[in-house]
């Protein structure tokens, strides 16, 4: 069966209504997976008719970007192409967000030349910049829609008042949040805001990482950053895996996997939510398609939240050290603090 395509957002991108995040093909899930490999999954996935790709400039860094734009040569007209920017590494490893003027439009154009594209369809400022004030972000991306670098515009890990801001500079298509049975915190204020203003939201980690697939932190890889994550880790894991047993359980008597339970789930949040889920294996690949068609009832929904409650997870969804950029912690400054320089 296809995969049905949905409007993201009320701005006219339509996409997939699952996508595919890239990211674990070349970063932070592990060693990077075989280049020709990921290229072949990735035609898959298109031909199965999941168009909506998902990657980054930090995710290798640069070489998801550089992979992505391989895998699309010759078939760029058959997908949406999403990748972001503000998030930066440098040579020692050292982490900082950017969201001043010259740093967007330098990114975009790094990013243009690692996809080998004329434009990408949906450009996200990866995490917000607590030194620019978002107005000034956005008038930065604004201006590469009218010069036909980009079509869409995104934020990722945003609050909604600064949604609200960036909202009233240039239209949002869509914000990219975690959201999974175990990432529940944007539906209190975020998703309402994104509702009101007819913006689409993209729920990456809608496996929580792929805990609800069965990832197993023993059986990682050295650099594999789960294996230091809170929720992976000691009383929290054991804490977490009655949790995911629950799921799993139900799971079996739906008679569907629980990666599929889980990102149905994710998929009955509305038809204006479209996962992202990441892997590098065609069978899980063909199965996470497939939740596509699974059908939740509002019991059987109730049922999956009441068995990851959120009080009970254990452990915050990011490190400490990487937790302060979320939208709960980063928030952007006021325009009138904004002086020309970050």
């Amino acid at each position: 069966m296809a995969v049905p395509r949905v409007k993201l957002g009320s701005q006219g991108l339509e996409v997939s209504q699952q996508g595919l995040g890239c990211m674990g093909m070349s970063a932070f899930y592990g060693p990077p997976a075989p280049e020709q490999d990921m290229i072949d999954l990735i035609h898959h996935a298109v031909e199965r008719g999941v168009t909506f790709l998902d990657t980054a400039d930090m995710y290798g860094p640069h070489t998801n970007e550089v992979l992505v734009g391989k895998a699309i040569k010759g078939i760029r007209e058959k997908v949406q192409l999403a990748t972001k920017f503000a998030n930066c590494i440098d040579e020692q490893g050292n982490f900082s967000v950017r969201g001043d003027p010259e740093y967007v439009r330098s990114a975009c154009e790094a990013s243009l030349k690692r996809l080998d594209v004329d434009c990408i369809d949906l450009y996200y400022q990866h995490r917000v910049d607590t030194k620019v004030p978002i107005e000034i972000t956005v008038g930065a991306m604004k201006e590469l829609v009218k010069e036909g670098k980009v079509k869409y515009l995104g934020l990722s890990e945003a609050s909604a008042s600064d949604i609200r801001r960036a909202h009233a500079v240039h239209p949002i298509t869509a914000v990219q949040m975690e959201w999974s049975l175990w990432a529940r915190d944007l539906e209190e204020d975020i998703v309402p805001t994104c509702r009101e203003l007819g913006i689409g939201i993209v729920s990456y980690s809608p496996l929580g990482r792929g805990f609800f697939a069965g990832y197993k932190p023993h059986e990682a890889s050295g650099d594999d950053f789960r294996k230091a994550h809170e929720r992976f880790s000691g009383d929290n894991l054991e804490k977490n895996e009655k949790l995911r047993q629950r799921v799993f359980e139900i799971a079996e008597r739906k008679k569907c996997s629980p990666n599929q339970l889980a990102l149905a789930w994710v998929q009955h949040k509305g038809k204006d939510v479209v996962p992202i889920p990441g892997t590098t294996k065609r069978k899980n690949l063909d199965s996470n398609i497939d939740a596509v068609h699974v059908k939740l009832s509002d019991e059987e929904i109730a049922e999956l939240e009441a068995a990851v409650p959120t009080e009970e997870i254990a452990g915050e969804r990011y490190n400490a050290s990487f937790m302060h950029t979320t939208w709960r912690y980063a928030q952007s400054p006021p325009l009138s603090s904004w002086n020309g320089s970050s």
